[in-house]
């Protein structure tokens, strides 16, 4: 699952991620600034494991005074399908 979160600098993109990894069935958070203003930041939060529990995971979101602006990728299923470039693209 791949997010694009918008959060208060405070409290720690540290914790957040910490705390994004505590969720049962998470096995792995990649959290990455991507952008920074004066009181915001851009995060794209990438989250593996099996059987995700959104609910959970955008409520530890909501804690931290975070807001999804877009689910921009999930993958399901027993394999990962890679994504390939199109001419759409």
């Amino acid at each position: 699952m791949v997010l694009d979160v918008l959060k208060p600098h405070e409290p720690s993109n540290v914790l957040l991620a910490i705390k994004l990894s505590e969720i049962e069935n998470v096995e792995g958070v990649n959290l990455v600034l991507r952008e920074m203003d004066r009181s915001t930041e851009t995060l794209k939060i990438t989250i593996v494991g099996d059987n995700l529990n959104f609910d959970k995971i955008k409520k530890v979101l909501e804690d931290f005074g975070a807001v999804i602006h877009s689910i921009d990728e999930i993958v399901a299923g027993k394999s990962i399908v890679e994504s390939v470039e199109t001419e759409q693209d």
